[in-house]
Parts: structure tokens; C-alpha cells; sequence
């Protein structure tokens, strides 16, 4: 089977999903188009030997439906002979859509794939698709699908993951990604800058500094209500040993939306033609499913299934970069995992950074290369997790 190296893994900066953030006033096509350029300026080899664009995109509605893979490649004038596929699997989807390129390069289906994802939560709001499986509690109920928020307190009821352990998670990961960016160790950031909107969006804009225990402390729980009128008594149907459901996410420890557009340039070539060789090399691919009813947990075991598949011990992984799809999963994945604090999340999470769901998969590829090459390590590791269970983790190695 062909090898499959990651040539390049670019992002934008992560804005505020909300009007107040920079990205609010483009389009996700105009977004997608700053990455575009850079793909097209940067001349690793003729665009007409992309196969295929995959991106990941969660609320496939309004401005980022109608198959914005394929869609964008023709506005950002890429050629016809270019297909294109959009992929939701929640969260994972942009880390799904680099599995499905390495998938197709690795049984000789294609030779160079963009794979990447867009959302654009400012515009286009989480939920606004009106899925009914969000919207009837009695759909919803037999799906045994619950959204992330509640599952990320039943993680922490079930594991014993108290409201200030949450919340110090939150802390570190506010005072990590504060120092990567005064730092400059996100080297794969294309800037955004348009004349015409007045827009000039070169860094992340999410991480709060300001941020202490007190003020995390002072935040009411999120999803209490949903809990005491909806979700509580069903998820302690199915888990009598509990009690009662501990509400201790907020705002504060909870990722944050975001507007972002991400991707990873794939090909079955180590040097491509301008003379620059890959950056990566993608070792191993999987995709899990745990407990719906945990929702998030999925990183976990996806990444315990990839060490299992290529008999890895953790000690054996240089950096992990592990989807931070709020605090208590990142505490019960590192203390089930027993990683080292010093490997996980170097440079924050999505709680400080942002989680631009279609988009952070990818995003995080990049950071983790950019580790990687920063600390001249040699392998990692990133996993992230989507609704109802979902986990997918890829594998790499620096060439």
C-alpha cells in the first residue's frame, strides 16, 4: 500500500464565533479561500494533481451547505477535475475527513488530497439545522443521544471529577495557550487580512488571560436546567449507581465557539516537486464508537485502540494532542491513560483556544506538527472526540 505524508497542515487563527469576532463579517468560502491561496502560492506541485478535497463541516445549513468541499474548490477557482466530499461525523470530522484521504492514498484510489474543515459558528450557530435528534426528547431518548454538554457531566459524575479540578483544567489550559501564543509555537497559522471588511485576524482570539480560579469559581453550571427538566433522570436510569448527576461545566470550562477554516495537504510523495519534502508521515488511523450515553469519551478509547494497534506504550509517544471537549474529558483521558502532563495539550485546548467544531481536528494535526518540529520530537498522537460516542485518532511521525 502507498505511504501517505502530510505535506502540510495550515489553519487559520480561531475568532470569537459570535458578530464581536473578526472572521464574523466573511463568508466560510472567503475564509477557505485565505488557504486556498496559501496551498496555490506555496507550489508543492500542480494543482491539477489534486484528486480530491475533504472537509469536515458539523452544521451543514445555509452558508456552509450544498457540499462546501467541492463548492469552495470551484470559488477559489481550483480545478474542475478536483471532486469533492463533505463529511460529518460531529467534532472528528475534519480529523475523519484527513482518515478518509489517508484511506484513499493508501489504496492508490488518489495521489494528493486537501483534507481540512470549516465552520464558521458566528454565522451559521451550532444547533441552527434544527436536527430533530437535538430537538425531540423522545427521538432523542431512544437514540439514547444526549448533547455534549450533559455527557461531559455524566463523565465527571461517574469519575468522581469535581466543579475545581474542572475548573483548574480550565486554568492550565488558558495559561498554556497564553504562552504558546506570546511564544509563537502556532507556526502554521495563515493570517486573515481583508482590506475591504476591515479585517485583520492574525492571532487565536478566544484565550481569555484575564481568567482565574475566582472567576471560573463565580460561573453557574450550563447545563443544569437542561438536566433537572430533561437528561438527569434519563441518564440515571441507565446508571443506578449514581445518585445524582453533578453539574459542573460552564462557560469557563466548557470549549469555546469559534470561527476557523483548516487544512492538511496529504500525498504519496516524501518530496514534492518545488523540492520541499512532507513534514509528517501518518503511521496509523482509527475510528471507535464508546458508550453514547458518555458522548465525549470517544478520544479515549480511540486513542488506546491506536497504541494497542501498533504495540505502543504511552511512554513511547512523544506529544499528545487530545481534543479538550471539556475539562472532565480531558482529566478522565489522562488519568485513564496515565499521560504525562508534560506530553498532553502543551499548548492549551479548545476550552482557551476555541472549537470550531467542523475545523479542530485538522487544527489540532497542525498544532501537533508544529510541536513536534518545535521540540524536535518524533511521534504523536492526536485524537478527538464527536457526539454520541464517536473517537478517531491518527498517528504520525516526523520524516
Amino acid at each position: 500500500m502507498n505511504p501517505v505524508f502530510i505535506v502540510d497542515s495550515i489553519r487559520t487563527p480561531r475568532a470569537r464565533g459570535n458578530k464581536k469576532g473578526s472572521l464574523s463579517k466573511l463568508r466560510p468560502y472567503d475564509l477557505l479561500d485565505v488557504l486556498y491561496k496559501d496551498i496555490e502560492h506555496k507550489k508543492f506541485f500542480n494543482l491539477e494533481k489534486i484528486n480530491e478535497v475533504i472537509l469536515g463541516c458539523v452544521t451543514q445549513f445555509g452558508e456552509q451547505a450544498g457540499n462546501i468541499a467541492k463548492s469552495s474548490a470551484m470559488f477559489s477557482g481550483f480545478p474542475d477535475s478536483i471532486s469533492g466530499l463533505t463529511v460529518n461525523r460531529f467534532c472528528s470530522s475534519s480529523l475523519d475527513a484527513i482518515n478518509l484521504g489517508y484511506l484513499k492514498i493508501q489504496s492508490q484510489q488518489a495521489e494528493n488530497i486537501i483534507a481540512g474543515g470549516i465552520e464558521m459558528m458566528s454565522r451559521v450557530p451550532m444547533l441552527s439545522d434544527e436536527a430533530a435528534i437535538w430537538n425531540d426528547v423522545a427521538l432523542a431518548s431512544q437514540a439514547r443521544i444526549f448533547l455534549m454538554g450533559s455527557g461531559a457531566d455524566l463523565i465527571a459524575s461517574l469519575y468522581n471529577i469535581s466543579r475545581k479540578e474542572v475548573d483548574l483544567q480550565a486554568l492550565e489550559s488558558q495559561k498554556r495557550a497564553l504562552n504558546a501564543q506570546k511564544n509563537n509555537h502556532f507556526k502554521s497559522i495563515i493570517p486573515v487580512i481583508d482590506e475591504q471588511h476591515s479585517i485583520k485576524c492574525i492571532l487565536d482570539e478566544c484565550i481569555r488571560p484575564e481568567t482565574t480560579i475566582e472567576s471560573l469559581s463565580s460561573l453557574d453550571p450550563s447545563f443544569q436546567k437542561l438536566g433537572e427538566e430533561v437528561v438527569d433522570q434519563a441518564q440515571l436510569n441507565y446508571f443506578p449507581n449514581l445518585e445524582a448527576i453533578a453539574h459542573v461545566h460552564t462557560a469557563g470550562n466548557s470549549p469555546a465557539m469559534a470561527d476557523a477554516a483548516s487544512m492538511t495537504l496529504l500525498s504519496n510523495k516524501e518530496l514534492q516537486e518545488n523540492g520541499k519534502k512532507a513534514r509528517a508521515k501518518i503511521i496509523s488511523v482509527v475510528t471507535v464508537n464508546d458508550d453514547p450515553l458518555l458522548v465525549l469519551s470517544g478520544c479515549m478509547l480511540a486513542t488506546q485502540k491506536i497504541l494497542t494497534q501498533n504495540n505502543l506504550k504511552v511512554s513511547d509517544v512523544d506529544i499528545f494532542e487530545i481534543h479538550e471537549a471539556f475539562a472532565s474529558t480531558l482529566i478522565h483521558c489522562q488519568r485513564e491513560l496515565n499521560i504525562d502532563k508534560a506530553k498532553l495539550n502543551v499548548n492549551g485546548g479548545c476550552i482557551a483556544l476555541g472549537h470550531p467544531m467542523g475545523a479542530t481536528g485538522s487544527i489540532m494535526m497542525s498544532t501537533l506538527i508544529d510541536e513536534l518540529e518545535r521540540q524536535d520530537l518524533r511521534m504523536g498522537i492526536v485524537a478527538t472526540s464527536g457526539a454520541a460516542g464517536a473517537g478517531t485518532a491518527i498517528l504520525i511521525e516526523r520524516v
